[in-house]
């Protein structure tokens, strides 16, 4: 082929392939203080860790900690533009002579975290942007795991997409963000990850009070659940927290 045509064909066909933003990479991080160290830990990252994660191109979603907290967590989200950038960012975050100092001076005492969680996920196709903002008051925030059975996460996930979000919605809850595992991330295929905000504990109980009793929920449930049930028993996993004072969402 003639070597101008060729480029021709090439510049129309890149023309008119579809543009897609590849979604981002979103990480659930869990820390579990050490004993009485949980208060050092949040001194930590308010002084130090958020500011060097934004310096090394990490972005700051959200940190809470649980309302019933025995075992001392700090849960926090954090987003990258893909896996690849999340390796290099905290390559250089963990290189950083300011980390290393800061990481050092607030262990002289004894190391700070006992036990660290992370799960690698992505956006659902119904998922809203999580808006970075701080209300006054601080609102309360709920972490909801859903575990279905084998083959039934399409059929979770069309519940939601269809009606779920929008009777949340209705009931004055708000929709954060719903996040799938990553492939090679445990539950991956079966597990639906999001979080929700309440005004306050009251207004969270009271909203899915008045979500059970919608008419139009139990229709959709029933519905949805024709074939079996979609979730394990037991699979669904409720923790109510609230934001830090240097949590980028409030």
């Amino acid at each position: 082929m003639h070597k101008p045509l060729s480029l021709l064909l090439t510049v129309l066909a890149l023309a008119v392939a579809p543009l897609t933003a590849a979604d981002p990479v979103y990480e659930m991080r869990t820390y579990f203080a050490a004993e009485g160290k949980l208060d050092a830990l949040q001194a930590r990252f308010r002084d130090h860790t958020v500011k060097l994660f934004e310096k090394h191109g990490i972005t700051n979603v959200g940190y809470w900690l649980p309302v019933e907290n025995a075992d001392l967590r700090l849960i926090y989200l954090l987003s990258y533009p893909s896996r690849e950038a999340r390796e290099a960012s905290w390559q250089a975050f963990l290189a950083d002579p300011d980390w290393v100092a800061a990481k050092a001076a607030s262990e002289k005492n004894g190391k700070l975290v006992a036990k660290v969680e992370a799960l690698f996920l992505t956006p659902t196709d119904y998922s809203p942007q999580p808006v970075l903002e701080a209300k006054s008051p601080a609102r309360q925030f709920e972490l909801r795991i859903y575990t279905t059975n084998e083959g039934k996460l399409a059929d979770l996930d069309a519940r939601f997409r269809n009606h779920t979000v929008k009777l949340f919605e209705k009931h004055g809850m708000t929709n954060v963000i719903y996040l799938h595992p990553m492939p090679d991330q445990p539950g991956a295929g079966t597990t639906l990850v999001y979080w929700l905000a309440h005004r306050d504990d009251a207004a969270r109980q009271a909203s899915f009070k008045a979500f059970g009793a919608d008419p139009a929920w139990q229709t959709v449930r029933t519905a949805s659940e024709a074939a079996g049930p979609i979730l394990i028993k037991g699979g669904v996993k409720s923790v109510p927290m609230t934001p830090t004072d240097f949590s980028p969402m409030k």
